[in-house]
């Protein structure tokens, strides 16, 4: 091959060689600045994050400590509800200090409260009370519709501190407790109508210890289906507390050592199906309990070492299905304890005396007590159905000293079962 040949060939690779190297040079280069331009943006979008979040956290704290402002008691009625609705809007929108912001509004509950200075007050008085409860029951409002099913954003779960707050009214009807500490230890429901229709009580703890209630009404016509429910303590002194239709169905609720003293308490219409509900030891000296038209076909319910000395308590029309009643080791030392018109006797209560013995002077038993039809499933509702007499199939008596003490102790173990009872009696 001639020498000019080879030296076009020579020079032809050089330049082939010298342009690949220029592309992969250029190639290489781009993407290194793409690589770089990537990282770049990176930082920029987490600085950019970092900054939204703080200035975030930096307007919620502004928005609390407006909020916060506008409840202090200095200020008008209308720049404290102002205060109310903004810091329940602060709580939907800061899931991590949304206990925070509650914890806020049921302080402002238990800051001091003067009573109701009546109407021979004078007008600016009575107008600056009614104006400060109005604050008040708009708190309690706004929790309630936090807690009822469907709320925008709800509040269940979470922890509400009402010990020793005085309620002259307000609705936490249809509220619901799934979960949670609810603390109403020492409140005062003094007056107005306090509402809990519809509430129900399915989870978690709501506390009642020691709380007081001595005027108004008080309505709990709600579902108890779990959790605990303590009135341990509690003075019903005064006023109406109802249960109307009540249904206890499951969890404990419990009224031990609770002293009904001056109220009118009624149960009427409640069904009791499953779950505890303990009066052990309550103290009954004065005003009226009633059972009026309640079921009882499930669970337990205790008036173990319950004392009966001035009340009246009437279980008429109340129907005694299933389950188990006890008035084991009761006193019974005055008023009157009436089950003379109860409309179904079938599973009677449990006492201290056989059927043919003489009962403490103011119990009065049903002189033939009427029977559901055998086998029959138990009724939803105590049903309007004729007495059936023949022979009697109640009450039922056995000491059973051993169980009792372990139903009346709130933090006793295992419990026995029926079957380990040998001195239980067999209900015709």
């Amino acid at each position: 091959m001639e020498p000019q040949v080879v030296a076009a060939i020579i020079a032809a690779g050089v330049s082939a060689l010298t342009l690949i190297g220029t592309l992969a040079a250029q190639y290489f280069g781009r993407r290194a600045t793409s690589q770089d331009t990537k990282e770049a943006f990176k930082e920029q979008r987490e600085q950019l994050d970092r900054t939204l979040a703080e200035q975030r956290t930096r307007t919620l704290n502004e928005r609390f400590a407006t909020a916060a402002g506008q409840l202090g008691s200095d200020k008008p009625p209308a720049v404290r509800l102002a205060g109310v609705y903004a810091m329940a809007g602060l709580a939907d929108d800061w899931e991590a200090n949304r206990q925070t912001c509650v914890d806020v509004l049921c302080a402002y509950l238990r800051m001091p409260y003067e009573p109701d200075p009546g109407e021979q007050a004078l007008a600016p008085e009575r107008l600056a009370f009614r104006a400060s409860r109005e604050v008040r029951h708009t708190v309690i409002r706004v929790i309630a519709a936090h807690l009822s099913k469907g709320a925008a954003v709800s509040w269940q779960g979470l922890n509400f501190d009402f010990t020793g707050v005085v309620f002259d009214g307000g609705s936490l009807g249809g509220a619901e407790f799934s979960g949670g500490m609810v603390d109403f230890r020492g409140a005062r429901f003094s007056g107005g109508t306090v509402d809990f229709r519809g509430a129900r009580f399915s989870g978690g703890t709501v506390d009642f210890r020691g709380a007081e209630f001595s005027g108004g009404t008080v309505s709990f016509s709600a579902e108890f289906s779990g959790g605990e429910v303590s009135f341990l303590d509690a003075a019903f002194a005064g006023g109406h507390v109802l249960f109307l239709d009540a249904a206890f169905s499951g969890g404990k609720v419990s009224f031990f050592s609770a002293g009904f003293s001056g109220a009118q308490v009624s149960f009427g219409r409640a069904k009791f199906s499953g779950g505890e509900v303990n009066f052990g030891r309550a103290k009954f000296s004065g005003g009226t309990v009633l059972f009026l038209d309640a079921a009882f076909f499930g669970g337990e319910v205790n008036f173990g070492r319950a004392k009966f000395s001035g009340s009246e308590v009437s279980f008429g029309g109340a129907a005694f299905i299933s389950g188990e009643v006890n008035f084991l080791d009761a006193a019974f030392s005055g008023g009157q304890v009436d089950f003379s018109q109860v409309a179904v006797w079938t599973n009677g209560p449990e006492f201290d005396w056989d059927w043919d013995s003489t009962p403490p002077s103011g119990v009065r038993l049903p002189v033939a007590p009427p029977a559901g039809p055998a086998g029959a499933p138990p009724p939803v509702a105590p049903p309007p159905v004729a007495p059936q007499y023949g022979p009697p199939a109640g009450p039922r008596s056995g000491r059973r000293r051993g169980r009792t003490e372990q139903r009346l102790s709130p933090r006793s173990p295992k419990r026995q079962t029926e079957s380990e009872h040998p001195c239980r009696h067999p209900v015709a």
